[in-house]
């Protein structure tokens, strides 16, 4: 070996590992259940190129979209093992790792967009705190839309609702368990198999964002929407601490600076999403139903019964008081 050459490899193999790492570039590879092409993938993608040009090639992103790395819970199980190293997870994912993200779950909980950001804004350190425990950082909010039923034949009441068979995410047994315990029908699914349950006849209904529903062409098979909304879709961007700590402190904060810009445009471009997603489909085919007020009362009713449940089985107590008391405090305010 020629002496310059068997410096360079004695110089090389006495660098730390960490350093070395960076040398070669660290790739972090992010699994999504959201469609490639949508507005989410648009700003992983914006989001992943900025982390590259701000750490100057020392961070990539490669993201994995559509699920084609699993379910949710997939996903969190491979990111113990190291097979994946970051996530954007809806509350499936985020509660399989902790149960106080089952707080943005109670239906009709949040009745406002500001009282969904005023909570996820007073809360963030202490979900921060019990992600880390886990093995977690988390990097920004992810926002769906709100959350609404699409079903194959109209439901104006929540009896004609408990008659159908409503899709439950796979793995969530305490979900299954609430909507039975309900009087629902629950059928748990991965999510990656809607369309072909709807096509089949195997559910007849499922909740959805408006802008989900179209984009996955759910709405072609379950045609009508009720107008009463269940709350917002509230999802988070995490990365293993495995992950994160093998990134400099300088390209951290890039990385956030990054990620805080992709969380406010989500904030910006969700709700019209919506709104749009809603025109689109009518255009094709989607009925709106209108729930009358006496009945939107037993939906209301019918939360709260889920609302009670999970504050007796789930939710943390101190994370549920903290919820109500930002919550409350928007009300208070008059947004």
């Amino acid at each position: 070996m020629k002496p310059i050459a068997a410096l360079l490899v004695l110089a090389l193999a006495l660098l730390p590992a960490p350093v070395l790492a960076q040398a070669a570039g660290n790739v972090v590879k992010l699994a999504t259940l959201v469609p490639d092409g949508s507005v989410w993938d648009k700003a992983l993608k914006s989001m992943g190129a900025e982390w590259s040009t701000a750490t100057q090639g020392r961070v990539t992103l490669r993201i994995y979209p559509g699920g084609v790395t699993g379910d949710e819970p997939d996903v969190v199980r491979k990111m113990r093992i190291g097979q994946i190293q970051a996530a954007a997870l809806t509350l499936v994912g985020l509660t399989d790792i902790d149960e106080s993200f089952r707080v943005f779950g109670i239906p009709m909980f949040f009745s406002s967009y500001p009282e969904l950001f005023q909570v996820i804004d007073r809360m963030e350190p202490e979900f921060k705190k019990r992600l880390d425990a886990k093995g977690f950082v988390l990097l920004n909010w992810g926002h769906g839309g709100w959350v609404h039923f699409f079903s194959r034949t109209p439901i104006k009441s929540v009896d004609e609702l408990k008659k159908l068979k409503i899709f439950v995410w796979a793995g969530d047994d305490l979900a299954v368990q609430m909507w039975k315990a309900n009087g629902f029908n629950p059928v748990p699914l991965a999510a990656t198999d809607i369309l072909p349950a709807l096509q089949t006849g195997m559910i007849d209904a499922l909740p959805s964002p408006p802008h989900a529903a179209n984009l996955l062409q759910w709405y072609r098979k379950a045609p009508y929407m009720a107008d009463i909304g269940l709350g917002p879709l509230a999802g988070a961007l995490i990365i293993t601490k495995a992950a994160w700590n093998k990134i400099s402190p300088a390209d951290r904060t890039a990385i956030l600076a990054a990620c805080e810009k992709a969380e406010n445009r989500l904030e910006r471009e969700i709700p019209g999403q919506d709104s749009t997603s809603v025109i689109e489909m009518s255009k094709r085919g989607l009925t709106v139903v209108h729930i009358a007020p006496a009945e939107a009362k037993l939906w209301r009713a019918t939360a709260e019964s889920f609302a009670t449940q999970l504050r007796e089985k789930a939710v943390p107590k101190d994370i549920l008081d903290l919820a109500v008391r930002e919550r409350d405090n928007v009300r208070k305010a008059g947004h």
